[in-house]
């Protein structure tokens, strides 16, 4: 499902949307239009930039709730959602932090979004937010009753976390992700944002997949930059980019649309 959003056959680079504290987080400024403002802003100089998707993410929620987050949220992440599918038009992706991959199908199903990042799919893993369990049980079966056409990409060992697992436990494989998940799409990152992903994790990753026979892409989800990306994706299927991209490769500003077109012709090279 989420190959066939890029026709052309191409690693798609992911440019995150990070938007500012939302109404009702503890940083929130009291201007909801301001949030649309920069979600907008930032997915044109993405698109400018030459990115084959952006993908919206509640950044500025923190402390964020572990796995079910209130009615608010999902109100004005779609919002801010629908707003810059109407900007962009690239295929647009919905993160719900910490984790609730019910919110994000449902953000995406409302808001027209294509696909979304669901950080704890399976298994279980001690986070910042306490003991978050898997979901992929609700969330699928929520994805067919909503008719969403939304591609999941489920995390591998995702940042903030650690499992709780003996080591080599199944239900943090890739294979369990896909074939017990029915992940459409794998997320290997680094150990926080903007952490680089270590290569030897990749090459896990993509042992485990083919080992297991799948046809499912493997994305890298943290720690890229111009000067890696080419590395990247010698191995993965895409990337997703937020940190790099910004201006002074800072995170908390606005997205740099030479930073971007950098980073893209060294993806294309």
């Amino acid at each position: 499902m989420f190959d066939s959003l890029f026709a052309d056959g191409r690693t798609p680079v992911i440019g995150m949307v990070h938007l500012p504290a939302l109404p009702g987080a503890p940083k929130f400024d009291g201007d909801r239009d301001q949030i649309v403002e920069a979600a907008t802003r930032d997915a044109e100089r993405l698109d400018a930039g030459g990115v084959d998707a952006v993908m919206v993410e509640n950044f500025g929620d923190a402390p964020f709730y572990p796995d079910d987050v209130p009615k608010h949220v999902v109100a004005s992440m779609t919002r801010a959602t629908r707003a810059v599918v109407e900007t962009v038009d690239v295929p647009v992706g919905v993160n719900v932090l910490r984790n609730d991959g019910d919110a994000a199908v449902s953000v995406a199903a409302a808001a027209g979004a294509d696909f979304v990042r669901i950080n704890i799919h399976t298994g279980a893993r001690v986070t910042d937010q306490g003991v978050i369990d898997g979901k992929a049980h609700e969330t699928m079966r929520l994805r067919d009753r909503l008719d969403a056409d939304v591609a999941v990409l489920a995390d591998h060992d995702v940042k903030h976390s650690a499992p709780i697992a003996a080591q080599g436990f199944t239900a943090e494989s890739v294979a369990d992700g896909v074939e017990r998940g029915l992940a459409d799409g794998v997320v290997v990152s680094g150990t926080g944002t903007g952490h680089e992903t270590e290569r030897s994790d990749l090459e896990h990753a993509v042992e485990r997949r083919d080992a297991n026979d799948l046809d499912t892409p493997i994305l890298v989800g943290s720690g890229v930059s111009a000067e890696t990306v080419s590395e990247m994706l010698a191995l993965a299927d895409g990337v997703i980019v937020g940190t790099a991209l910004k201006e002074d490769g800072d995170v908390g500003k606005p997205v740099s649309v030479d930073r971007v077109r950098e980073l893209v012709e060294a993806a294309r090279q």
